[in-house]
């Protein structure tokens, strides 16, 4: 398994070099774009970039979610021209994807010679501090599917990665988290960037009233259905790791309406949908945009 995995990876590396010319070939830096962040795509000089499709890359998936457009970038970003890889568009564990698959990208991403990633995402705030249109710097992470089993180094170690036993106290780098901070003073953004813990759960439903109250209670200041993974593939690959939560939404916790309610409140109030993510994601992306630019230009 471990060596059809590492040739599928080759593969897709050699099949990416094919198409870039060789300035473009040793990318340093890989950004992910959560949903409705697909814009960051807009900072990078188009003059000089080439997109390959995830369709035409053996062993990628396809991207199926509305906001995902699914293809890589590869270009410069910034007067000092850094070199990037940008997937517009993630692949999601509640796909149908499993977790190897979901994280292929960052893998081949590692063979390409990328020591910095950098993931966005949208996500709902549980911290009752938070509202829509903030942006959360993430320090940990809370990753529920990988404590019951479902994590993405599960089975054989990719030894030529990383270790078996990979230590994640240290994932979440700390000079690339100061450096977006000051990027976004410099940039004299007035939008509110606040830090906190990530909860990373499969979705691909928003949480219930009782499992926000639950997240809270177990220290997370905020939940999505991304990230956490490919973190991990990227820390397992040496990476330094710098990820972004856009708060879109915020979490409903209240005790539901109730039989025995004289006027109970709606159980539609405060209720999440994905056109609301992409709404506040769109709003936020000039922001995010302008941050990430400052910050991938000082690396």
């Amino acid at each position: 398994m471990t060596l059809n995995y590492l040739q599928g990876l080759e593969g897709a590396r050699d099949y990416i070099l094919q198409r870039l010319p060789k300035e473009l070939s040793s990318p340093r830096v890989l950004i992910i774009c959560g949903s409705g962040l697909g814009g960051i795509q807009k900072i990078i000089e188009k003059e000089l970039s080439v997109v390959v499709s995830y369709s035409s890359i053996p062993g990628f998936k396809e991207s199926t979610v509305s906001g995902h457009e699914g293809k890589l970038i590869f270009g410069y970003i910034g007067a000092n021209k850094v070199s990037v890889m940008c997937m517009v568009g993630r692949l999601h564990f509640y796909e149908g994807y499993e977790l190897s698959e979901a994280t292929f990208p960052i893998r081949v991403a590692s063979l390409l010679g990328v020591s910095v990633m950098i993931a966005t995402n949208a996500a709902g705030g549980i911290n009752p501090l938070y509202k829509p249109g903030d942006l959360m710097i993430i320090s940990d992470h809370i990753n529920f599917p990988g404590l019951s089993g479902s994590h993405p180094l599960r089975g054989p170690n990719v030894d030529e990665f990383g270790p078996r036993f990979l230590p994640l106290s240290n994932t979440y780098d700390l000079e690339l988290r100061k450096l977006f901070f000051q990027s976004a003073q410099s940039r004299k953004i007035t939008r509110r960037i606040a830090e906190g813990v990530y909860a990373f759960v499969s979705g691909p439903t928003y949480e219930t009233r009782a499992e926000v109250r639950f997240l809270k209670t177990a220290g997370a200041d905020a939940v999505g259905m991304s990230t956490v993974p490919e973190v991990i593939i990227a820390h397992h690959c040496g990476m330094r790791v710098f990820a972004l939560s856009l708060i879109t939404n915020t979490c409903v916790g209240d005790e539901p309406a109730s039989i025995f309610d004289e006027a109970p409140v709606s159980l539609e109030q405060g209720k999440a949908t994905h056109s609301e993510v992409l709404e506040y994601a769109n709003k936020a992306s000039l922001d995010v945009q302008s941050i990430i630019q400052a910050t991938v230009n000082r690396l």
